[in-house]
Parts: structure tokens; sequence; C-alpha cells
């Protein structure tokens, strides 16, 4: 197995479909026919379905998926550590983050940083939790800043940054007045993320652990700024961390009600692979992380409540 291999593999499992896979690696879909049929035949297996529908992983094509990106990652470990040694590594990070973290949370310190460290180059990925998990088992990120969800993975060290919590929020001028209880917000229209995002799953955890009805979705969006807009504008409730309500509310578009019993909250977490040897660019981006990407102060967040 050699890793232009092992690239076009995953390739084919990202995309269930060998033409857009072809694109990805830059090969001829034959080429790449080629490449996993010379991989099954040194493994003495077949890895992937082939219908009209696509193509997913056998069994034996998903025990490799979880190899061949832990061989790649070691790969791409062992060029960048060689490199630091030999004094011609880049010194650069690439972080992956959730759109409110990245504008409200990271854009000071990550400019404090650059003025410390003007040699470390850095990149900035904008994506939801599920990307950003999946861009750092590929390595296409070095760090993810995301709202941890107990999952549990021996490949990664993860570190706490501090506790966001949720608000409820509705238009400055829909005189909403605050619920009573979450039954009584249960039949109210709300404006949410998709499934999938950790946002959505605090709301649903919420109504689910008091064994009470979620409310009707009257409108889905990826995006926490156009949830707020949306709110504002009458759509309905929302629920949205309260990073990212600070302008809005300053202009009395949306106020803040007080949520029926505890507030949700999430845990900000920083994750980054276990590596034998830490390049220094992102040795430097951990401790200035520790030392300087502390919580908000409550007046920095402070909201007009209604009520």
């Amino acid at each position: 197995m050699n890793p232009r291999q092992l690239k076009t593999f995953l390739a084919v499992i990202r995309h269930e479909n060998l033409t857009r896979a072809a694109a990805e690696v830059n090969l001829a879909q034959s080429s790449l026919s080629d490449q996993i049929q010379a991989l099954e035949e040194e493994l003495g297996a077949e890895l992937f379905l082939r219908s009209r529908q696509g193509v997913v992983p056998t069994a034996a094509g998903s025990v490799l998926k979880a190899y061949a990106e832990e061989i790649l990652a070691l790969n791409d470990e062992a060029n960048a550590a060689v490199s630091a040694a030999a004094g011609s590594a880049e010194q650069s990070v690439t972080l992956g983050t959730l759109e409110t973290i990245a504008a409200e949370r990271l854009a000071p310190w990550l400019s404090l940083f650059r003025g410390k460290n003007p040699d470390v180059g850095l990149k900035l990925k904008v994506g939801g939790s599920g990307e950003l998990l999946a861009q750092l088992q590929q390595g296409s990120i070095d760090v993810a800043f995301t709202f941890d969800r107990g999952q549990q993975d021996e490949r990664f060290l993860t570190r706490r940054i501090c506790s966001e919590p949720l608000v409820l929020i509705a238009g400055g001028d829909s005189q909403a007045r605050p619920p009573v209880s979450l039954a009584t917000l249960s039949s109210a229209p709300f404006v949410a993320t998709e499934t999938g995002c950790v946002y959505r799953h605090l709301f649903d955890t919420a109504f689910a652990e008091a064994q009470i009805a979620a409310p009707s979705i009257v409108t889905e969006a990826d995006s926490i700024a156009t949830i707020v807009r949306l709110v504002a504008s009458g759509t309905g409730y929302g629920l949205v961390p309260r990073l990212a309500v600070g302008p809005a509310a300053t202009r009395g578009d949306v106020v803040e009600l007080p949520w029926p019993g505890s507030p949700p909250a999430a845990s900000l977490v920083m994750m980054w692979r276990r590596m034998r040897v830490q390049p220094p660019a992102l040795t430097l981006l951990l401790q200035s992380a520790s030392e300087e990407l502390s919580p908000l102060r409550p007046a920095d967040a402070r909201l007009r409540h209604a009520g």
C-alpha cells in the first residue's frame, strides 16, 4: 500500500462516486479504478460494492478506512518532523472552527498571536461540527475549535476552553413575554440550525430531557447570523450562542428572554492530533491559546432583557 493508493481509496469513500473521486485526486477514472484494483489484489479483499447508485465500502473497506487515515497522518507527521529537524519546515498552522466562534472568539486572539509570531502563517477554515472532525481526521486542519459532544477518540487530544451559554431570543418588536415553562415553548415557532449541528443537538436535547415535545422548526438555516436576522424579522424564536447576538441586541433588533430552567450551554474545546513530534508552530499556537484565549467577560455579551 502506498500513500497515493490510500489517498485515492479515501477519496472514493468520501464521494461514493468514482468520477468525483477521480476529479479530486487528478486522475482519469480508468487510472483510479486501476489503483483501487491493485489495492484490492494486494490485500486480497474487495473494498467496494459497486452499483448504479454509486460505490460504498464493504466491511473490509470500512476497516481499511481507519488505518488509511492513520497511515497518511503518520506519513505527514513524519515529513513535518523531518523538515522541522532540518530547519526547512514551513511555519504554518491551519485551524478549523464554527462560524460564530471564528468571528466572535478567535478573531481577536488570532490577531494577537499573529502580532507576536509574525513568521507563523495562519489559515482559517469555517465549517460545521461534522466537517471539522472529518478534516481533523484527514489532516487537512491542525486544530479544530468546536463544541464538545462527549465523543471520545484516542487519536486526538482535547482541551476545554470555556462554557458558552445559549440564549433564547425573540424579535425586538414581537412583544414576546417570558415563557413560564418549557411546555409553553413547545407550541412556539422556532428558527434553528439543521439536524446534526451542535446547536440543534442542544436544542433537541433540552426538550427531550424534559420529556416535552420539541417546538415546530418553521425555518432551518446553516448560519447563526442568519438565524438572528430571521428572529429579528419576526419569523420565530431562536436558541443561539450569546456570543452571536450582541450587536443585534444593542440595536434592539432582538431581546433575550429567560430560559425556563437551566439554560443550555456547551463546552468550547480545541482538538488536535496526538503526535510523536509536535511541529513548532503548533506548539506556539497551543501555548498562546492556553495563556490568552480566555472567556469573554459578562459585560462583553450583555443583552437587553424583555419582561
